[in-house]
């Protein structure tokens, strides 16, 4: 996803002069093409995430489209007054991007889990915020940011991650509106980032025990698409929300206001982090099977309690 993203802004700066790319001493070999290209338009605000965010509401105000670039929770939770202050009150045109969001960067540790992130972003008004799910949702999701005469949050995976889009290349994708990832008519995974690849997982074993699950990708969580959460609340009994993330005021919450404003069928079962912080470190998969935002746990989880309301 990282790649692709970088490709897509590399792409935006040759038509447009006034894109600024800001890194907080990061991106080394990922930004290469970047910085050759357009030196004059790139800084290296160093370990500064605080600065870097000031910096870029600066020029922002002055007439600019900044992107600013760095990984986990050090774009957002460590410069969210400056975030708050500078860019979302002003509307400033920034482009906030994490790179590694949720367990990206398991390895290293609590410090760099990001699974709050969403729900900052989410609070502060006059700020948009993308979940993209794989390559193909972040190219869209970069070009749409791009158009947007204001402030938004890009959270992106770390890199690696593959085009859960069957075909790939040129599809008609809308970074608005949730975007169809497997059909199904029993019950509906709802998913927000790259985690998206655990639900299809999960879909497909229940698809073994005879259950039809859709999986839906929404690769905007702010604002949300309120149409298709309502369409799918009265079909099916229950909607699964998935996010490697705390399930408390993030993806899951946000389809939660949804429904709780209006009667439908569905309940909402909340899956991703239990409103506790990871203790635990390794690998983003050893991870996942930990806190059970795995594809094995999802299809028990969404089994159980199917077969039990059955």
């Amino acid at each position: 996803m990282r790649n692709r993203f970088v490709d897509t802004v590399v792409k935006l700066a040759e038509t447009n002069p006034d894109l600024f790319l800001i890194t907080g001493d990061l991106g080394f070999g990922v930004l290469t093409e970047f910085w050759e290209r357009f030196p004059d338009r790139f800084i290296n605000a160093g370990i500064s995430e605080q600065n870097m965010t000031s910096v870029a509401a600066g020029m922002a105000l002055e007439g600019k489209m900044v992107f600013t670039y760095s990984i986990a929770n050090f774009p957002t939770a460590r410069c969210l007054e400056q975030i708050r202050n500078d860019i979302a009150y002003h509307k400033a045109n920034v482009k906030i991007v994490a790179v590694g969001g949720g367990f990206s960067y398991g390895a290293l540790g609590m410090s760099h889990h990001a699974t709050e992130d969403i729900a900052i972003m989410r609070a502060l008004p006059e700020m948009t915020v993308f979940t993209p799910c794989d390559p193909e949702e972040t190219e869209a999701v970069v070009k749409f940011a791009a158009e947007l005469d204001g402030p938004c949050y890009i959270r992106l995976g770390k890199g690696g991650e593959k085009n859960l889009y069957e075909g790939g290349g040129n599809l008609r994708i809308c970074p608005q509106t949730a975007n169809l990832l497997k059909s199904g008519k029993d019950t509906a995974i709802f998913v927000a980032g790259a985690i998206a690849n655990e639900a299809i997982d999960a879909a497909n074993r229940l698809e073994i025990q005879g259950i039809s699950c859709a999986v839906y990708s929404f690769p905007s969580v702010k604002p949300i698409d309120t149409k298709t959460i309502l369409e799918v609340a009265n079909q099916v009994d229950y909607i699964f929300t998935l996010e490697e993330h705390n399930i408390i005021g993030g993806f899951g919450s946000a389809v939660s206001e949804v429904i709780a404003e209006t009667r439908t069928k569905a309940i909402v079962i909340r899956l991703g982090l239990n409103d506790v912080y990871t203790s635990a470190v390794g690998s983003q998969n050893y991870l996942r099977e930990y806190y059970k935002v795995d594809g094995e746990s999802i299809f028990t989880r969404i089994y159980e309690k199917i077969q039990i309301n059955k």
